[in-house]
């Protein structure tokens, strides 16, 4: 069984910054895909972005490229979300995830349903 947990959330101006992390414990999570999601009231869980076990190949929804960057530490068992230049539509509470499938070491998935392990989220609050 693996425990996320999210930190690095709050309340920050228009053109702020936050920077996001997710630590697993309870087993490695060196060998899974990783996402953040995000999901504001009255919408549906979106995905932010996701990285491949190796942390080689990275996707990011269109919403957030350019501004946002994923990363990850294997060795601390931690996976970050850099977040630049925050928009108040960037407002959600934001959750990280972790997939358990392995198709290849570039592997990683869009779809909520393809993610195992959540993590209880945490809210970033942009004001205009």
């Amino acid at each position: 069984q693996v425990q996320l947990v999210e930190s690095g959330g709050g309340l920050v101006q228009a053109g702020g910054s936050l920077r996001l992390s997710c630590a697993a414990s309870g087993r490695t999570t060196s060998g899974y895909a990783m996402g953040w999601f995000r999901q504001a009231p009255g919408k549906e869980r979106e995905l932010v972005a996701a990285i491949s076990r190796s942390g080689g190949s990275t996707t990011y929804d269109d919403s957030v490229k350019g501004r946002f960057t994923i990363s990850r530490d294997n060795a601390k068992n931690t996976v970050y979300l850099q977040m630049n230049s925050l928009k108040p539509e960037d407002t959600a509470v934001y959750y990280c995830a972790a997939d358990r499938h392995y198709y290849s070491a570039s592997y990683y998935s869009r779809r909520t349903e393809d993610y195992d392990y959540w993590g209880q989220g945490t809210q970033v609050t942009v004001s205009s």
